[in-house]
């Protein structure tokens, strides 16, 4: 019998495991996956989140495994430039983007080490329920096993992704959706020595490049969602064709002396939302609970940082504390109101087209120093998004770059 089971071990799932397993919780986590093992993703982690590594003692993991710091971001949207990086938070002067073959298996290792148990290759079928409708387990098969096995626990938290096969079985249903608006095609390229690059043209499509392990960029592209068919009919000549259109110089370059070293993967974004995410004996975390638009690259920062949100109400719950299911609610209460100012900016700025809010905000920020620190700093997670937007702020931001009266907008609404 165990005290937690979590479904999922990747960002959220094995930092939940091993923060209750640190705690002296019983904790089991199943996967479907094997590690290290692939997966989509940004990549991207925010200074807040490698804090959040620096303080579970596995930040000097991370950079153990080569990957290159980055210490200068830069995005280009629509014309409004803005380059630069964040105040140091806790002591990081830089971020990192990860391979997830790197990053998840630091993560899985981490919780078997704190003493959670972990089983890969194991898929979920059914839960299972007492006679009240509490969840008290889960039953699956292991990969080289066609008969169903069954674990028992006091709680089950569903950490397996947007598709979770958790939330499908309690019926979490949706809330907050805002539809997908892009798609995007990326690889790996080795040849190429570029930083951190976002641009965005009037054409609503993007470019993106940050540096990853083993020597190699991950370059992308991002286009609306109405292109997808006629771009992946020459999805290599497309993914040229808008480097070249965004930053010739940059397509010029990556088609001389870059070479790709893995297969384009398409990603059609699936819409933005959140779930219902807690109910008798089970939880949601992660993508299974809250999705949005990988476009500002939070995801997962945000999977460690309300994975740990989880782990302490959770713990709350098992010590006697307060009664779990109260205290695991408070946790999805919290989670919706720290980050709903972020997920209305991205679900915005993700269309590839800027509101005049956003246009207004962004432009007079790119003619103030100070103020594109405290955007970057933003980024980072040193302040709050309703710090950086508080009318007061922006108040502020207007008259020292004497932005012209007519076009000054306090409010996205």
């Amino acid at each position: 019998m165990y005290d937690v089971i979590v479904v999922g071990a990747r960002c959220a799932g094995s930092p939940l495991a091993m923060l209750l397993a640190r705690k002296g919780h019983r904790v089991l986590v199943v996967d479907r996956a094997t590690f290290p093992s692939d997966t989509i993703s940004t990549h991207y982690i925010q200074q807040s989140g490698l804090s959040l590594l620096k303080s579970w003692g596995l930040l000097d993991r991370l950079v153990a495994t080569g990957v290159p710091p980055i210490r200068r971001l830069n995005f280009s949207y629509a014309g409004i430039e803005l380059g630069g990086f964040a105040d140091p938070v806790d002591g990081i002067t830089e971020v990192y983007a990860p391979r997830r073959t790197v990053l998840d298996k630091i993560l899985v290792d981490a919780a078997r080490e704190a003493g959670a148990e972990v089983i890969e290759d194991f898929t979920v079928e059914e839960l299972v329920f007492d006679e009240h409708g509490r969840a008290t387990g889960i039953r699956g098969r292991s990969g080289d096993d066609s008969g169903l096995t069954e674990f028992r626990g006091s709680f089950v938290v569903g950490a397996d992704g947007r598709n979770s096969k958790v939330a499908e079985l309690v019926n979490a249903d949706f809330y907050d959706v805002v539809p997908a608006a892009c798609f995007i095609y990326y690889s790996y390229f080795s040849g190429v020595e570029w930083g951190f690059y976002h641009q965005t043209d009037t054409q609503h499509q993007q470019i993106g490049t940050w540096p990853t392990n083993d020597g190699m960029v991950m370059c992308a592209v991002m286009q609306r969602r109405d292109r997808f068919r006629e771009f992946r009919t020459n999805a290599e000549e497309n993914f040229h064709a808008v480097y070249d259109a965004i930053v010739p110089e940059l397509g010029q370059r990556l088609r001389d002396s870059g070479k790709r070293e893995e297969q384009l993967r398409p990603m059609l974004y699936p819409d933005n939302y959140r779930r219902r995410s807690s109910g008798p004996g089970w939880a949601l975390v992660g993508d299974a609970g809250y999705h949005r638009d990988p476009f500002t690259g939070l995801g997962i920062t945000d999977a460690m940082k309300y994975g740990q949100l989880l782990a302490e109400r959770l713990h709350e719950g098992l010590s006697g504390q307060r009664p779990i299911d109260e205290a695991v609610a408070e946790y999805v209460k919290l989670r919706d109101e720290d980050s709903q100012g972020s997920y209305a900016m991205t679900c915005s700025i993700s269309t590839l087209e800027l509101t005049p809010y956003f246009d207004a905000v962004f432009r007079a920020t790119s003619m103030s120093e100070g103020f594109k620190r405290r955007f970057f700093n933003m980024l980072a997670g040193g302040i709050h998004g309703d710090e950086f937007f508080a009318v007061d702020q922006l108040q502020k931001l207007y008259d020292e770059v004497d932005f012209p009266v007519e076009k000054r907008i306090l409010s996205p609404r």
